[in-house]
């Protein structure tokens, strides 16, 4: 992976997919995987959004002041997020990823469009303790299997009524260690040579630079607007994940 063309085409996506992520708070891996798969294998573009999409969440993560509240709140659902990626990366090989991607992206317009008409789904406090860990199983085996870190967990952090700020801190957290443990189950599979891991912590330089841009965008808009802003963003990732996987089966 020397080819000078190559290289500079992977900045820029994730100088773009970081811009994205910096405005609503998700997207950086979406977006990334989608561009790189144009021009690099799945298993290459997984791989190389790893050390982006980790350092952009942690760095989500640390901001915002509700990180005491997050862990002692959501940590059932976010260890199950975490332990179960490595049973979709065993699977990665072995299904039609593009019929699930096909499927994760209906999913994505079908929330963002209810959302969008004022559908809310909600989840009380007394029932967070199961069906925290229920999504967030369901989110790591869907991450090892497609590289996306978004489905169904941002619909449980938006059902427990987490607000804009707190919302997005929470998906630093989510994502920062879904990246991490799908780093250690490429590693485990082979699927995670030594050069594909330069090439990935060089593309931190662009995903930062991106992410910084956005955040400055997201802080000029109100609570309404983002939640606006956010399910768009949400239902624009859902048509690009669908048409993708459409793309790539037939």
């Amino acid at each position: 992976m020397t080819d000078p063309a190559i290289i500079a085409a992977i900045a820029l996506v994730f100088l773009f997919a970081g811009g994205i992520k910096g405005v609503i708070g998700l997207g950086l891996p979406t977006v990334s995987l989608g561009l790189l798969a144009i021009f690099l294998d799945l298993t290459t573009a997984m791989a190389l959004l790893t050390m982006p999409a980790a350092a952009t969440n942690v760095w989500q993560a640390a901001v915002g002041g509700n990180a005491r509240m997050i862990v002692r709140r959501l940590w059932p659902f976010m260890l199950a997020a975490t332990i179960t990626v490595w049973l979709g990366a065993m699977a990665l090989t072995r299904i039609d990823l593009a019929l699930l991607s096909a499927l994760l992206g209906l999913i994505l317009l079908l929330y963002a469009g209810l959302s969008l008409g004022g559908w809310r789904f909600a989840i009380p406090v007394r029932a967070e303790g199961w069906w925290g860990p229920l999504f967030g199983s369901v989110n790591g085996i869907l991450t090892g299997m497609t590289g996306s870190f978004v489905v169904p967990g941002i619909m449980y952090l938006q059902a427990i009524g987490l607000g804009r700020d707190a919302l997005v801190q929470a998906m630093g957290f989510l994502f920062g260690a879904s990246a991490l443990a799908l780093a250690v189950a490429l590693g485990g599979s082979g699927l995670f040579p030594r050069d594909t891991g330069i090439v990935s912590a060089a593309a931190l330089v662009p995903a930062l630079i991106g992410m910084a841009v956005g955040q400055r965008v997201r802080r000029r808009l109100s609570e309404e607007r983002f939640r606006r802003v956010f399910f768009v963003g949400i239902l624009a990732l859902g048509a690009y994940i669908f048409a993708a996987a459409v793309l790539e089966r037939w």
